[in-house]
């Protein structure tokens, strides 16, 4: 559970860092992904793009 956990995490973070070329393939702007503001500070948590590209590198190192 520990593992999952740590991969969802890690994927949140990638996400969010490459966010700039990704929005060009629709990542980012899912149904699911949060965006909102706090103070005047944009917020973005993208939870449905996280869960694809968990299960995308799940499939690909399922294959290998």
């Amino acid at each position: 559970m520990l593992k999952w956990l740590l991969v969802v995490v890690m994927m949140v973070l990638v996400t969010g860092l490459f966010r700039p070329g990704l929005t060009r393939l629709r990542f980012g702007h899912l149904p699911g992904d949060l965006h909102f503001r706090v103070l005047g500070r944009p917020f973005h948590l993208p939870f449905t793009s996280t869960i694809l590209l968990s299960l995308l590198a799940w499939a690909v190192l399922r294959a290998l």
